[in-house]
């Protein structure tokens, strides 16, 4: 009999990991322990027959002024083509939501999009939410390749920007060092007032530092002894994800971002990843969106455009809910996001 249990931490991992090569670090216990670190409360969630597990999701409930809710980023991890399964599994979802007093739960599961995925979301009752959750679109390297082939499969310009920072002298370093993340977080919050974007509160970076333990590195591309560009990495096999992004004026003019890239890209090869993340590109045809220019960066690099199933939210609170979606797409629009 299907029955849906709480899991500790270390059983939710292994579930994940072992049956799940599509997740990453978005449905891991570390992952979990960052937010519980910045105060949130984080459930974990088991589908179980005969003491198997057969589906998993980390959950982290939010409270927001417009309503708590639950939030399952990059999951659940299910067979979504076994109704059975996963209609058991939402049901719980559902019933904790209740217990918790959410007006709905959002996630985002790494499954590609295609018409008959959407379909069958909306047959469990799921609708599509109106703002992202995570990075929806991405572009994704191969990691097991040679160094030379990824090399040749960049664009031209980013293969010459690579080596004019190579001629240029500019070296690339790395750390988990607490300090290095204070820094980071007031780069990155210098950068956010130069390019208007949204960053997060220094407690989640931190909470970064603190609950990946070492698997989670600032690198830092340096001439002269000044900073060019820096970037929070995540480094949890099989996948190193690019997670956070600063850079200084200097960096706009010299390749410090591109020397960091190559750099990562050969430390995550050296440390058996097979796949790197570059996390989060504007979704196709979409020149005015607010990652439009970063997305000629990443796809520079090469890889496969990935395109996941958008966020779907299952809703409890119906009338609640509809005020959340009308104040969620007023923000999208003028984040230009849409």
């Amino acid at each position: 009999m299907l029955k849906v249990r709480k899991l500790s931490p270390a059983e939710f991992d292994s579930y994940a990991r072992n049956q799940h090569p599509e997740s990453n670090f978005l449905q891991s216990a570390d992952w979990g322990k960052v937010y519980e670190i910045d105060g949130e409360k984080c459930f974990y969630l088991g589908l179980v027959k005969d003491k198997q597990i057969l589906g998993a999701a980390l959950l982290v409930l939010k409270r927001a002024r417009r309503g708590a809710y639950l939030e399952i980023p990059g999951g659940p991890l299910l067979n979504w083509r076994n109704a059975e399964q996963t209609s058991t599994m939402l049901r719980a979802i559902k019933e904790l939501a209740k217990t918790e007093n959410c007006v709905f739960v959002r996630m985002r599961p790494n499954i590609p999009d295609s018409p008959d995925q959407r379909r069958a979301m909306k047959e469990y009752g799921l609708h599509e939410s109106p703002m992202h959750l995570h990075a929806e679109h991405t572009v994704m390297l191969d990691l097991t390749k040679s160094e030379d082939t990824l090399m040749a499969e960049m664009r031209r310009q980013t293969r010459y920007e690579v080596r004019r920072a190579q001629k240029l002298g500019i070296t690339v370093s790395s750390t988990d060092d607490k300090q290095a993340f204070e820094a980071f977080y007031r780069l990155q919050e210098q950068t956010a007032a130069r390019q208007g974007f949204i960053q997060y509160p220094r407690s989640f970076i931190m909470a970064q530092q603190a609950a990946f333990n070492g698997k989670a590195k600032i690198y830092s591309a340096n001439l002269d002894g000044k900073t060019l560009a820096q970037g929070l990495i995540i480094l949890q096999k099989p996948e190193a994800v690019y997670n956070e992004a600063a850079s200084t004026p200097d960096g706009r003019k010299l390749p410090g971002a591109y020397a960091l890239q190559w750099q990562v890209i050969r430390d995550a090869k050296a440390a058996g990843m097979t796949r790197y993340n570059l996390f989060g590109i504007a979704p196709p045809n979409s020149p005015h969106h607010r990652y439009a220019g970063v997305t000629t960066f990443k796809t520079g690099f090469g890889g496969e455009k990935i395109t996941y199933l958008p966020a779907q939210d299952l809703v409890i609170k119906p009338m609640r809910y509809q005020f959340v979606r009308i104040i969620e797409s007023i923000r999208k629009h003028r984040r230009k996001l849409g």
